[in-house]
């Protein structure tokens, strides 16, 4: 029971990370998107925009509404792919620290991906 309370609140609070900085990428000007180190093309981050926010709703959703409930697994794979990315752009356009942040999260999001994928509703 206490396993299952703290996968929902990890889930929540990771669904409201992601659809944070999925509405942002698909808010903000692609322009001021590209000021870091790394420009990637704008296009390119509007997808992940998408696919962020397609993936916080995943995180909730199908395990909420007991509705194709591996589908939460799933979106969790999906935003762990995103993380393995971030970290990789993050590490090689300069210092490491930066990097540890998508890495936490995307061990995170295997925790959720692993508990759920054991888990039945």
């Amino acid at each position: 029971m206490r396993t299952n309370t703290g996968l929902w609140i990890l889930q929540g609070l990771l669904a409201a990370l992601f659809l944070f900085a999925g509405g942002v990428k698909l808010v903000l000007p692609v322009e001021a998107m590209q000021q870091g180190p790394v420009a990637l093309p704008g296009p390119f981050l509007r997808f992940i925009g998408v696919c962020e926010v397609t993936g916080a709703v995943g995180l909730v959703l199908p395990w909420l509404l007991r509705i194709r409930p591996r589908l939460t697994p799933l979106a969790a794979g999906g935003l762990i792919v995103i993380m393995v990315g971030a970290t990789v752009i993050t590490a090689s356009s300069g210092p490491v620290a930066p990097a540890l942040f998508p890495l936490a999260i995307g061990g995170l999001l295997t925790i959720v991906a692993w508990q759920r994928t054991r888990c039945t509703v």
